[in-house]
């Protein structure tokens, strides 16, 4: 692999890259004030013709974005995500291990459809910090190993179940449309995204609960009961506050329900997910039939901007090829040719996504900068670019060591029942983990579903 030169428009692209990378890692100004400098940046520079950057604010999973935010407003307006997560506390969060599995489901579920791990962590945060106090767990002074392990499992469990589903979150969208895009598809399947993600999600979700539970934060015998009497009975009162079910949650189950059944067999049919969200927001605000109305629907047009941004961004990578040269120069400088091993690159690729969590603030900029250089090594490599490009995705939210590598996690540092050390010693062991799982899922289900020919074949 010899090195490459960089032309005019390379280096114009690198500069517009790195400068919108220290603009967003910096938040030096709001980061879709970032997006538009870039928008015009690489308009002006030539990079892309106007139409063709301007035309990824239509990007169709600019479209799935929204229209998944109008879904959330649903779950909002008609409470059924609250009334499911009470129900689900109240039922079986008479142990301590018991409560911890309840919102492991719980978050699964809400990761089908909010395409917001912030949102999800905003819903339930009020719901956990009743049940940790009820085990004796008040924050500060009067933190225990149940607390720490229900907030740092929250927290692991919003994260890991985002990257269950493509419509996770914006990260997993990015990337499954940066890795179609390399394909030459409109859209990285729902379906295949679903059957290699979210089986290595609940597993290291369970792996998290055990190594929490049993090893880092041990649960006391006196912390695996209510330590308030009757302290459940606040959850309980506030379900049954709720009523009875109302016409509107049945329609909001129906529609999502049946949103979900079309995702999950879009081989069947050919509908995009993109397609199917339309239909399900469409009849949820048709007036008379739906459930809200369009001022219901909170859609943050600024993390909008900041997509549109980060698409146009990676067209303008694509177009001018600027990950392959850098990726080039870079492995030409320390020694890596084209006879390197597979298992060489993989683990390179894999271990470099996962530390790269501890310093970025945003998985949509580790997405827009690792999956593409992952895409590049398999081309230049001469392998299929889901062995390499679909590994690199499936770590996309590991992003729970340190507060201020996402907003959950800002957030659930703020109620104060856990130090940063605790953060950091939990977060380091599931890296760790985590990136044992994604070699031996390479080795393995990536191999059985034909993404990759395992990680040590030759």
């Amino acid at each position: 692999m010899g090195e490459a030169s960089f032309s005019g428009i390379n280096y114009a692209m690198l500069a517009v890259f790195s400068a919108a990378i220290v603009l967003w890692i910096t938040q030096a100004v709001p980061n879709y004030l970032t997006s538009l400098i870039v928008i015009a940046a690489i308009i002006l520079t030539g990079i892309l013709p106007e139409q063709t950057a301007l035309q990824q604010l239509g990007h169709p999973v600019m479209w799935l974005n929204i229209l998944s935010f109008i879904m959330a407003g649903v779950l909002v307006k008609t409470r059924i995500a609250k009334r499911f997560a009470l129900w689900l506390v109240v039922r079986f969060g008479k142990k301590a291990g018991g409560a911890i599995l309840s919102f492991m489901l719980i978050n699964l579920v809400l990761s089908a459809f909010i395409s917001a791990t912030t949102a999800k962590a905003a819903i339930l945060m009020p719901i956990f910090m009743v049940v940790a106090a009820v085990y004796g767990a008040t924050g500060g002074e009067n933190r225990n190993a149940f607390g720490k392990n229900l907030l740092l499992q929250n927290l692991f469990q919003i994260n890991l179940g985002a990257n269950g589903f493509i419509t996770g979150s914006g990260a997993t969208l990015l990337a499954g449309a940066l890795i179609a895009g390399a394909l030459g598809k409109d859209f990285f399947g729902y379906t295949d995204w679903l059957v290699a993600a979210l089986p290595l999600s609940i597993i290291l979700m369970l792996i998290a609960w055990v190594v929490g539970t049993r090893w880092i934060f041990p649960v006391k015998r006196e912390e695996r009961t209510p330590r308030i009497e009757g302290g459940m009975e606040r959850l309980h009162l506030e379900l049954k506050e709720m009523g009875p079910v109302q016409w509107s949650e049945y329609k909001a189950i129906f529609i999502f329900s049946a949103v979900l059944l079309l995702w999950a067999t879009e081989k069947w049919h050919g509908l995009s997910p993109t397609i199917v969200v339309f239909l399900g927001a469409a009849v949820s605000l048709l007036p008379g039939i739906g459930i809200v109305k369009w001022n219901d629907v909170d859609i943050p047009w600024h993390l909008m901007l900041f997509s549109a941004g980060a698409y146009t961004l990676g067209a303008g990578l694509d177009a001018t090829g600027l990950p392959g040269l850098l990726v080039g120069n870079l492995f030409h400088a320390v020694g890596i040719t084209e006879h390197t091993p597979f298992w060489v690159l993989y683990m390179l690729l894999t271990g470099t996504m996962l530390l790269s969590a501890l310093i970025f603030q945003s998985k949509t900029m580790q997405t827009l900068i690792f999956v593409p250089i992952a895409i590049s090594v398999a081309q230049q490599f001469g392998y299929p670019v889901l062995s390499l490009a679909f590994p690199v995705a499936l770590l996309i939210g590991h992003v729970y060591v340190l507060p201020f590598n996402s907003k959950p996690a800002a957030l659930l540092y703020t109620s104060n029942h856990y130090s940063l050390g605790d953060a950091f010693r939990f977060g380091m062991v599931m890296m760790v983990i985590s990136w044992g799982m994604i070699i031996l899922w390479g080795e393995t289900v990536l191999r059985w579903l034909g993404y990759t020919n395992g990680v040590f074949y030759r």
